[in-house]
């Protein structure tokens, strides 16, 4: 019984794992670029924090629970053109309320409004939003991603051979191909071992309360949506063995996002469809996360200077079909909504709205339930 536990927490071996830890990076590789090379934050601080987020969740949950950017945070930061900073400071207020909120059970009777169609629409909403961007992403590429599609749908359940792996080798080979001149930037790529650097004395008060206007506060309700009751679902959905709670989903993200900032990262979360896309990738236990963990940090150490040439290898319509298999895997959990007429009303409504806001969607979902199981309101 504890040799399978220990299988279960870390199976760094088996090749499924493997690929699965890839599943995530349709999310990850747009961002951290976009963040690197817009908001100039320092690849080093940022990927060693992701690094070490994901190999702490890894053997903590023993899932393959993700750690993402938050993204209405990450989406003002590149629009907005603030400082890193700010950004540094709404991770610390970000992280303080999450934990503050996870310590005291707060979270638990806002999670308990969350009917199955309200959690249904959800992660519905979610899935179709990652399906519909790994679309737009393969136009920049059709025929590459053509390609890829069809070879992933035939591996996806090949044993033998990780479709994510063959998904790896086509998008390095093409991207070579679409850019000769890749190969004399990688045969350039320096090899030098840093240190994380101490950032906590660049933000200022000023910083704080900016971040905490301008990025906290409009991601909260998405993380509530996505990253707490989303997750937690779908952990508990596909491993029944390894439950985890609102609560200590809440505080784990209150931790990892107040220490974060200190050497230069940025606020993260575990998003739902991130599992989903380690899950369809073939990860089953936590593995994934500790691998594509160890990856993350040896870039940073080793290679942060060289960070925006190695994610080259990356070509968008790859991490476009990423992306889709992700949301597919998502958007597929709500088929055991049933029959009831009112149930898959909900989730549809939720559904369109999570699309947009998730936090708005909570709501109207949580509304429009009670409405109906009251007698409010009638289809």
């Amino acid at each position: 019984m504890a040799e399978n536990k220990s299988k279960k927490t870390t199976n760094l071996y088996n090749a499924s794992e493997w690929a699965g830890a890839f599943g995530d990076v349709g999310t990850l590789i747009p961002f951290v670029v976009a963040y690197i090379t817009i908001v100039k934050i320092d690849p080093l601080g940022l990927l060693f924090m992701f690094g070490i987020s994901l190999l702490v969740a890894g053997f903590y949950y023993r899932t393959p629970l993700p750690i993402q950017p938050m993204k209405a945070i990450g989406a003002a930061a590149i629009a907005g053109g603030m400082s890193p900073a700010a950004l540094f400071g709404s991770g610390l207020t970000t992280g303080l309320f999450w934990l503050l909120v996870g310590i005291t059970g707060a979270v638990r009777p806002i999670a308990r409004l969350a009917t199955r169609p309200v959690v249904r629409g959800i992660m519905l909403g979610l899935g179709l939003s990652f399906m519909m961007d790994g679309i737009n992403r393969m136009r920049s590429a059709p025929v590459l991603a053509g390609i890829a599609l069809v070879v992933t749908y035939l591996l996806l359940t090949n044993p033998r051979i990780p479709a994510m792996f063959i998904l790896l080798v086509l998008g390095i080979v093409s991207a070579i191909v679409m850019d000769p001149r890749l190969l004399t930037d990688l045969a350039a790529v320096h090899i030098g071992f840093k240190l994380p650097v101490f950032s906590l004395h660049t933000i200022t008060w000023n910083d704080i309360v900016v971040g905490t206007l301008v990025f906290t506060i409009p991601q909260i309700p998405l993380t509530l949506g996505n990253a707490v009751i989303a997750i937690t679902a779908e952990n508990n959905e596909l491993f029944p063995d390894r439950p985890v709670t609102e609560r200590k989903i809440a505080i784990s993200q209150g931790i990892m996002n107040l220490l974060s900032p200190i050497f230069g990262g940025v606020p993260m979360c575990h998003g739902a469809g991130g599992m989903a896309g380690h899950v369809r990738f073939g990860a089953r236990t936590g593995g994934a996360p500790v691998i594509l963990g160890t990856i993350l940090v040896l870039i940073a150490l080793f290679f942060s200077d060289s960070v925006s040439i190695l994610f080259k290898m990356f070509p968008n319509a790859i991490l476009g079909v990423i992306l889709f298999f992700a949301g597919s895997e998502l958007a597929v959990a709500v088929r055991d909504i049933g029959e009831n007429k009112m149930d898959f009303y909900v989730m549809l409504i939720v559904a369109a709205f999570a699309s947009w806001n998730m936090g708005i969607a909570f709501l109207v979902g949580v509304i429009l339930d009670h409405s109906l199981r009251r007698g409010w309101v009638r289809l």
